[in-house]
């Protein structure tokens, strides 16, 4: 009796360990971006967005890497000018146009706290993008307003596009467990996007700040170890300087100048993202708010201003 007692008591430790004690090795979920999630009259410029990902954790021997993580995505973005009205179709302060990608990417979380983040996307910016069948649709679907101006949208242009972003925590010695401070940069370079950014990044946690390798913050939620009723919930801010030496969505194809309509750059900008983010468990989500200075020079420079769009992320966990 006392064997199959000592039996019993064994199984379930084993099944309580199998069940509760796996890690969630991957994570699925969707961003979704529009200007409508910051005001119903504010409607121009990146006018929408939407991207799926699938992420895991990949094997690592580094022992100065917490954890290595592998992404894939696809995703769309749908750029309007201010005006998409019939009396406004040959009234533009930026082209109508979308890109459209698939990327693959990778992540290094470090010890220390420290980020890097590479990907590399191919995709199409143009007709091929998709976007006026996208933004019709969706805007018949939800009996939205109609959208004129199409027709003068940009050319067709190939993409292939390179990120690189680099976060470094800020102060490690003075830890505090509701606040911290980041420096962080990034660049883009490719037939679409040619940029670099640098700024500072701050969490303030309304729950104790989960460490930057596990945190939703730039996407560590996945781990090998479990992690029972996790939680997080903070507010974060981040201010940049951003200097765009290319725009293919604002300037045109760089291979040829047969678009309709094209702008110079303005290529100095200050940028800002704020918001929420929450974990619970398995799932994730997060709600941004997003500003991006003045983009443009033309000879609608005077109606051409910075412009915000909310964005919404949500991501569930898996073994």
């Amino acid at each position: 009796m006392m064997e199959s007692k000592k039996a019993l008591f064994a199984f379930l430790i084993l099944t309580s360990t199998l069940t509760f004690g796996q890690g969630k090795t991957k994570e699925i979920g969707f961003i979704t971006d529009n200007d409508l999630y910051t005001s119903s009259k504010n409607d121009m410029y990146y006018t929408n967005g939407l991207e799926i990902f699938y992420r895991f954790l990949s094997k690592n021997e580094n022992e100065k890497i917490n954890k290595k993580i592998t992404e894939f995505r696809v995703g769309q973005y749908i750029y309007n000018p201010r005006f998409i009205n019939e009396a406004a179709v040959d009234v533009n302060d930026r082209p109508f146009t979308a890109y459209l990608f698939a990327e693959a990417g990778r992540s290094f979380f470090y010890q220390s706290e420290s980020v890097l983040k590479t990907d590399f996307q191919l995709g199409f910016m143009g007709p091929n993008a998709l976007g006026e069948e996208t933004q019709v649709g969706f805007h018949n679907l939800i009996g939205y307003k109609k959208v004129y101006g199409w027709e003068n949208q940009l050319h067709n242009a190939f993409a292939v596009q390179a990120h690189v972003m680099y976060s470094k925590k800020l102060f490690p010695s003075k830890h505090n467990d509701f606040i911290d401070l980041h420096f962080q940069s990034e660049a883009n370079l490719g037939t679409i996007f040619t940029g670099v950014s640098t700024g500072f990044l701050t969490r303030i946690g309304f729950k104790r700040l989960t460490p930057i390798y596990d945190s939703n913050l730039h996407d560590a939620s996945v781990s090998a170890n479990a992690q029972p009723n996790i939680r997080e919930f903070y507010f974060y801010a981040m201010t940049s300087v951003n200097y765009q030496f290319y725009d293919a969505t604002i300037e045109g194809s760089m291979f040829n100048d047969t678009s309709p309509i094209t702008f110079d750059l303005v290529p100095l900008r200050f940028n800002a993202e704020f918001g929420l983010k929450y974990r619970h468990n398995n799932f994730n989500m997060s709600y941004s708010f997003i500003y991006r200075g003045k983009e443009l020079e033309g000879d609608v420079n005077d109606t051409n201003t910075g412009y915000f769009f909310g964005s919404i992320r949500l991501g569930f966990l898996l073994r």
